[in-house]
C-alpha cells in the first residue's frame, strides 16, 4: 500500500490468499509474507478490511523478518462478490485491458477499503459512496495516473476537494507492458530482447532487412517488422515509457532514425556504435538539424561500462542503464555508496513499474 525507506517492493505489490490457502504474488520481497499471509486468512474469516504497518520502529516487525530499515504499510481486504469495483477487475486483468482502482486506504472506518474501477476514457464501476463530487474528483485524479502508467497514493477532503484532507487513497495502475524496440536485426539485438523479456517489456525487432529479421533468429520477441527503422517508428506508438534500442550502427539507418526518435517523448533511447562512430553520428545528426538539447538524450555508445564483450554481456549493459535511467541510480557499485539502495520515484518524477 505505501513503503518508506528500504522497503524491497514497491507501492502496488500485491498477495492474493485463497480461501484452500494458495497464495500468489508477494508484498515484500520474503520479509513480512509470513505475517501478511496470517492476516490475509483471518480477513477471510471475519470479512474485514484492516492496515497494518511494519516497520524499523516496530519489535514485531523484526520479529517477521523486516530487518531493511523500511516501513510499509499493508491493506488487507476480502474479495465480496458484490463489490462493483473489484469484481470488474477481474476480467478487465485477465484480458490485459488498462484500468486504474482507487481504494481508500486512510479515512474513516465507513469509507475504508471502498474502491472504484476507472478505464482510460472515463468510465468507471463502483463508488465510494461519499459526497457527490468525491467520486468525480477521484475518478479525475486516478485517471491521470493510469494515463501515466503510475501506481501511487493520492489525498483528498471528504467533500471532493483537491485539498488534502481526511482521505488517502491508493491508485494501482494495471497498464499494458512497456515497449522496448530494437532496430537492427544483429546478434547482439537477438540477446538484448531475451534481456528485454526478462524484464516485463513488449519487445519489438526492426530491421530493413529481410533476411535477417525473421522469426528464426528472434523466437523471443514478440514482434518482428521489416521496414526502414525511422518509417516503422514515426506509424508506431510509443509512450513514456518505450525505450529504444538503435543497434543498426549505420548511418543510412541510423541518422534518420534517431532524428525521429531524439523528438519523441520516450523514457530512453541508445546507440550501439564505437568512439568513431558516435563522433561522426553525432556530426551527421547536427547537420540533419538535431539540436544540442535532443541530442544530450542520447545515450551513446549504449550501455553501462561493464567490460561487456560478448551478446549477453552487452545485452545485460544495455538492460543495466535501461533500469539504472528509469529509477535514476548511478550505475556505480553499491559497495562504499551512501546513496539510498531504493529511490523515492515520486519524489524523482519517474513513472512506477507497471502492475
Amino acid at each position: 500500500m505505501a513503503v518508506g525507506g528500504s522497503a524491497p517492493r514497491p507501492p502496488g505489490a500485491a498477495l492474493a490468499v485463497c480461501a484452500d490457502g494458495t497464495a500468489i504474488g508477494s508484498v515484500s520481497g520474503g520479509c513480512v509474507e509470513g505475517a501478511v499471509y496470517d492476516l490475509c486468512l483471518q480477513a477471510l474469516q471475519d470479512r474485514e478490511t484492516r492496515v497494518e504497518r511494519f516497520g524499523y520502529s516496530d519489535e514485531d516487525a523484526f520479529a517477521v523478518g523486516l530487518t531493511c530499515g523500511g516501513v510499509i504499510d499493508i491493506m488487507v481486504t476480502p474479495y465480496d462478490a458484490g463489490d462493483a469495483a473489484q469484481t470488474a477487475a477481474l476480467p478487465a486483468a485477465a484480458h490485459g485491458e488498462p484500468v486504474a482502482l482507487a481504494r481508500v486506504v486512510h479515512g474513516p472506518a465507513g469509507l475504508l477499503g471502498r474502491a472504484v474501477l476507472v478505464r482510460p476514457d472515463g468510465t468507471h464501476a463502483g463508488g465510494l459512496g461519499g459526497h457527490d463530487d468525491l467520486d468525480r474528483t477521484v475518478i479525475a485524479q486516478a485517471r491521470a495516473l493510469l494515463e501515466a502508467g503510475r501506481t501511487g497514493t493520492i489525498e483528498v477532503s471528504e467533500d471532493g476537494s483537491h485539498c488534502p484532507g481526511r482521505l488517502t487513497l491508493l491508485v494501482e495502475s494495471a497498464v499494458p507492458p512497456p515497449r522496448m524496440i530494437v532496430f537492427g536485426a544483429i546478434d547482439f539485438a537477438a540477446a538484448l530482447v531475451r534481456a528485454g523479456k526478462f524484464l516485463g517489456y513488449h519487445v519489438t525487432v526492426c530491421d530493413a532487412r529481410p533476411v535477417f529479421a525473421t522469426r528464426t533468429r528472434f523466437p523471443e520477441a514478440d514482434e518482428i517488422v521489416v521496414d526502414w527503422p525511422h518509417r516503422y517508428l514515426a506509424g508506431t506508438d510509443t509512450d513514456a515509457r518505450t525505450v529504444l534500442c538503435v543497434l543498426t550502427h549505420d548511418a543510412k539507418f541510423d541518422i534518420p532514425l534517431l532524428t525521429e526518435a531524439l523528438r519523441l517523448p520516450v523514457a530512453y533511447v541508445g546507440a550501439m556504435g564505437s568512439r568513431r562512430t558516435h563522433e561522426d553520428r553525432n556530426r551527421r545528426l547536427r547537420e540533419a538539424g538535431v539540436s544540442e538539447r535532443e541530442l544530450a538524450r542520447l545515450r551513446s555508445p549504449i550501455g553501462l561500462d561493464l567490460g561487456a564483450r560478448t551478446p549477453e554481456e552487452t545485452a545485460l549493459s544495455i538492460a543495466a542503464e535501461i533500469v539504472a535511467a528509469r529509477h535514476g541510480g548511478t550505475g556505480r557499485p553499491l559497495t562504499g555508496a551512501n546513496t539510498p539502495i531504493h529511490r523515492d520515484e515520486r519524489a524523482a518524477g519517474l513513472l512506477s513499474q507497471p502492475v
